[in-house]
């Protein structure tokens, strides 16, 4: 077992001060019926031109290019505005924040979806919708309408939240064998999942709400008499799986917290036990040696003479038997009292 799966299976989510630098596009694909307009790491004039052309809101406009926004719906007259987050999806990337932005307006004949190019299932799609690589997916996702277009972007980046909740579960299996492990810790790595947990729990919680009030709203600016509120409860069904899925890991993340706080403690109290034993232990020798090197007359002293009962170490072994047997007195009174038992 490798000792650093965090580092390979967890997202980083420590704040720091690099700035990942992501190109900047802008793609406008035509579909039967509609344009997705997509811009990636897009600056203020691109997103201003757009809402010109499309008489979107102002606030909205700001919304977008506002980096830490609260997810929202806006619904209007001939369009819709969402704010989503999704948790980062690129393991290999450092420094990156708790969340990923998704900005969406749309209209009857029009989706535009607006982020910074880090949500790879989202660019992925784009790439197979310009470049055509896939002509059967293509017709799919742009030949029908902009909502179902909508839904399939969701959907495809709430599957890819299933992907990193399996990769939690995968580091709860491993923290389990760590914990039960005397040789290691856990502590470090029971934090970091904790909080890879409650980040990603805030985010799902927050996007089933969202996606719920989009499925009742998109009907509207869809063209075909399809009911597009089956694929938003489907949707909403993978979320509430993640959410589940969180839920349980939350509960044995906090299982394993207490059970390697409480092998933890028992540990340092066996090895304070044995230090408190040993110094109980010790203390008729260290009574007998404190009287020996008193300035007094005692037996045995060199004031009083050499004993010499038992030879010339005659002294030593009384001082011997002074300080042991009132140890083994102790040892035989706390087996007594099954202080010294396995």
């Amino acid at each position: 077992m490798k000792t650093d799966f965090l580092t390979s299976k967890l997202r980083p989510l420590r704040k720091t001060g690099l700035d990942i630098q992501v190109p900047r596009h802008h793609e406008i694909i035509e579909g039967d019926k509609f344009s997705w307009i997509d811009l990636q790491n897009p600056d203020r004039k691109d997103v201003e031109e757009l809402a010109q052309k499309y008489h979107f809101n102002s606030l909205n406009i700001e919304d977008c290019m506002t980096k830490f926004e609260l997810p929202k719906l806006d619904t209007y007259e001939d369009h819709i505005f969402l704010m989503l987050h999704f948790p980062p999806l690129d393991t290999a990337k450092k420094g990156m924040s708790k969340f990923r932005q998704l900005s969406v307006f749309m209209g009857n004949d029009y989706l535009v979806t607006i982020h910074q190019g880090d949500l790879k299932p989202l660019v992925d799609m784009i790439n197979v919708c310009r470049e055509n690589t896939d002509p059967q997916r293509r017709q799919r996702l742009m030949g029908r309408s902009a909502s179902f277009l909508l839904h399939e972007i969701i959907d495809i980046l709430v599957d890819d939240i299933l992907h990193t909740v399996r990769k939690i579960l995968g580091n709860l299996d491993d923290i389990e064998d760590i914990v039960f492990d005397d040789t290691r810790s856990a502590a470090r790595q029971i934090s970091f999942l904790r909080r890879e947990i409650t980040t990603l729990r805030r985010i799902v919680h927050s996007l089933k709400r969202i996606v719920l009030e989009t499925g009742k709203n998109v009907q509207r600016f869809s063209r075909t008499e399809e009911d597009l509120t089956l694929y938003f409860d489907d949707v909403i069904d993978h979320v509430d799986k993640v959410i589940e899925t969180l839920d349980e890991s939350k509960e044995t993340m906090e299982i394993y917290k207490d059970t390697d706080f409480m092998l933890s403690t028992e540990k340092a109290n066996k090895i304070l036990a044995v230090l408190t034993i040993i110094f109980t232990l010790s203390i008729p020798a260290s009574i007998v040696s404190a009287f020996y090197g008193m300035n007094v007359t005692l037996p045995g002293g060199i004031q009083t003479g050499n004993w010499t009962q038992f030879g010339e170490y005659t002294t030593l072994i009384i001082i011997f038997l002074v300080s042991v047997i009132p140890t083994l007195i102790m040892i035989l009174y706390f087996r007594k009292l099954g202080w010294l038992r396995n």
